[in-house]
């Protein structure tokens, strides 16, 4: 046997030996390791897509993005630009709209965003909990009724902000004069999208229209696993309808309803492209809109902080929700 056959066969052996070990080393992996290593992948591609450009993001906030006494572009500045967002000095000088002033609540960035997300997540729940129940009943026709709940979840958002502009605007629609004949001496405009109490009234309208069918879709589904039974035995006993909903229904379909409201409030924490759709980010200054607004003239240092600002917000909404659920046995 020559020379060059030699090595390559003790190549191949050597490859060979390699990749057998590689097989036994996964072979003997348990159950997690093995779930880890096929996530592995998943990990490194989000690892890429979302965690550098967060981590971007965050180098950012701390950069200054104009000259302010010595500091120049990209300068570091420790936490000047979060001093400057939160305590109201950028109010004026560097932000398009002020991110919190009480003075103009409508006007604010964060006041705006908490109005919207207590109230139409609140009404979201409400609603799509009738929904829910409603759908959960066997009668004729339930399966048109489910498509008609269903349908303006499935309108784009684009043709839905689209819809309620024309509604509300005047020479188009009827209802800007009608409203304003009956709610006038209430402070409701003319032209309720120029207007940013009616124009934030309107928005959240639009939300709770489209929304509250995936409020009853989650909500659906957590009434569907219930057992039947338990409303049998609850029968037997005596006991009512309202009896049955509040000892039953109620407390086994409350982790489920509790993670609607997560999904909905973290959606509607970061409410953008309905308002500007609507009535544009400079009538209805949501968080998101004031990031946008202001990355748009090139702050970026202070468009990052209050990006993160934002996210810390979400952050402790999501902990009260997981304590919530814990105390509930949810999690």
């Amino acid at each position: 046997m020559s020379t060059e056959q030699s090595t390559e066969q003790t190549r191949s052996r050597g490859g060979s030996g390699a990749f057998s070990g590689a097989t036994r080393w996964v072979e003997n992996l348990n159950d997690t390791q093995f779930a880890y290593l096929l996530l592995t992948p998943t990990l490194l591609l989000l690892g890429v897509i979302s965690i550098w450009p967060l981590l971007s993001t965050f180098i950012m906030s701390f950069q200054a993005d104009s000259i302010r006494g010595a500091a120049q572009i990209g300068e570091f500045v420790g936490l000047e630009n979060y001093i400057g967002v939160l305590s109201g000095a950028y109010n004026t000088v560097v932000l398009p709209q002020p991110f919190f002033d009480l003075s103009s609540p409508f006007t604010s960035a964060l006041i705006v965003t908490f109005i919207f997300v207590v109230i139409s997540v609140s009404f979201e729940t409400l609603i799509g909990f009738g929904q829910a129940l409603v759908l959960d009943q066997d009668f004729r026709g339930r399966r048109w009724v489910r498509v008609a709940i269903i349908l303006p979840w499935a309108i784009p958002l684009v043709i839905q902000g689209l819809i309620f502009y024309l509604l509300f605007q005047p020479g188009i629609s009827f209802l800007p004069d009608m409203l304003y004949n009956l709610f006038g001496g209430l402070g409701w405009s003319q032209t309720p999208l120029v207007s940013s109490s009616n124009a934030l009234l309107i928005v959240i309208l639009a939300d709770i229209w489209k929304t509250s069918a995936f409020m009853a879709l989650l909500i659906l589904a957590g009434l569907q696993s219930v057992d039947r039974s338990l409303y049998d035995v609850a029968k037997v006993a005596g006991a009512s309808k309202w009896q049955s909903f509040k000892l039953i229904t109620f407390p086994l379909v409350l982790p489920t309803v509790l993670v609607a409201m997560l999904f909905r409030t973290i959606q509607a924490a970061r409410v953008y492209g309905l308002i500007e759709t609507m009535a544009s980010c400079t009538t209805v200054p949501s968080l998101s809109c004031l990031v946008v607004s202001t990355f748009s003239v090139r702050r970026y240092g202070t468009a990052a902080a209050i990006a993160f600002i934002t996210a810390a917000i979400i952050a402790v909404i999501v902990s009260v929700y997981i304590i919530k659920f814990r105390d509930e046995g949810g999690v």
